[in-house]
């Protein structure tokens, strides 16, 4: 009845020793074991049979959901979603900010464990001032009509606790623990954060720290485990306590 969910800056498969490399990726990724992965800095070419998106897809017995953000000369660079559950709604919402890199988020609902799942997975720019406006792209999909359990996802790239971005946040998700992620040698800085809503619905939020994953990218992953059951009890008592 735990649903797992996790979230990764994959650096382009690069890691701290140089060394681009899908298949220590895709194994970091079978280590973490989640339902639902939310990735950022993924570099693939769809023309190519064995590109870096369809073999962790495939490690990992997931089907990808891209979200480019960039074409490049040699394929396309962006975010993704990894997961083994049908989506029944993909949006793919552009965050970008003039003169920026070109940002975007994943937003995709689910039917997870019977439960109705929202999952927005982004990655914010590197700027103030590029974060505030971008929260405020994101701020109306927080919780859409009907949905279950939202989660919120990705390398933030905010380290000021008080930043508006990130109390923004704390207004509808409220507080949650915040490990740290970057770098994954020695982490100093929570960048990578997920939110969980009904807060209560959490069980457990922690960095996935292995001997692999502090050195198959500069961030490490992300990994929440999110209690299907809490909000389908909620449910149930509200229906039976009504008249």
């Amino acid at each position: 009845m735990i649903i797992r969910f996790a979230t990764y800056n994959i650096h382009r498969g690069m890691g701290i020793d140089g060394i681009t490399s899908a298949d220590r990726i895709a194994t970091v990724l079978q280590q973490m074991d989640a339902h639902v992965i939310g990735l950022q800095e993924v570099a693939y070419d769809p023309r190519a049979p064995h590109n870096v998106l369809t073999e962790i897809a495939r490690a990992t017995q997931s089907e990808a959901i891209p979200g480019p953000t960039l074409l490049e000369h040699s394929g396309r660079y962006g975010n993704a979603l990894l997961t083994p559950a049908m989506p029944e709604k993909i949006r793919r919402l552009n965050i970008s900010c003039p003169g920026r890199e070109p940002r975007g988020a994943l937003i995709v609902s689910f039917q997870l464990d019977g439960v109705a799942v929202n999952v927005i997975s982004t990655h914010l720019g590197l700027m103030p001032s590029e974060r505030r406006r971008q929260m405020q792209r994101l701020r109306p999909f927080f919780f859409p009509p009907g949905s279950g359990i939202t989660i919120l996802m990705g390398d933030f790239n905010e380290w000021f606790r008080w930043a508006l971005p990130l109390r923004l946040i704390r207004r509808r998700f409220g507080n949650q623990p915040a490990p740290l992620t970057f770098p994954s040698r020695r982490p100093l800085l929570a960048l990578d954060r997920i939110w969980v809503h009904p807060a209560d619905a959490l069980i457990a939020l922690t960095s996935h720290i292995s001997p692999l994953s502090k050195i198959a990218s500069d961030h490490l992953p992300l990994v929440a485990d999110v209690d299907s059951l809490y909000q389908r009890n909620n449910l149930n008592a509200r229906t039976r306590s009504m008249p």
